[in-house]
């Protein structure tokens, strides 16, 4: 078995200008389904096979990198690492890893691909599991 490093929180904040998948209610019902590599967007339908709103994935090995160094010695709002968009990422906006109240987070746009329009807004948080060696 793996040594177990911590917890990963993910939070999923909001959806922005999120495509409209139901034409006669002219609304949608997303969920989003997160996977280790993957991040997928749908719309829940009763009666028939659920749509998909897009797709979009990040990368967590910087953050659990930065996570699990000693970091008690580093300023509190240190911002340790600056992810900017580009034409191969699927940010949206400047995001950043930071150090906080003695937390490792970071608030994610990600534009969603595949799909006219759309945006999904995260906050990933690192947390330490007492007893748990680094």
């Amino acid at each position: 078995m793996e040594r177990l490093l911590g917890l990963l929180k993910v939070k999923v904040v909001r959806g922005l200008n999120l495509a409209i998948c139901d034409p006669l209610s002219h609304s949608s019902d997303p969920y989003v389904v997160i996977r280790l590599g993957q991040q997928e967007v749908f719309d829940h339908d009763t009666f028939t096979k659920d749509d998909t709103m897009g797709d979009a994935e990040f990368g967590i090995l910087d953050f659990v990198e930065i996570a699990m160094k000693d970091l008690s010695h580093v300023r509190d709002d240190t911002v340790m690492k600056t992810f900017h968009p580009e034409e191969d990422n699927c940010f949206s906006a400047d995001s950043h890893i930071t150090w906080k109240d003695g937390k490792v987070s970071q608030n994610i746009y990600l534009k969603l691909r595949n799909t006219d329009t759309g945006e999904i807004v995260m906050h990933l948080e690192w947390v330490n599991i007492p007893g748990m060696a680094r």
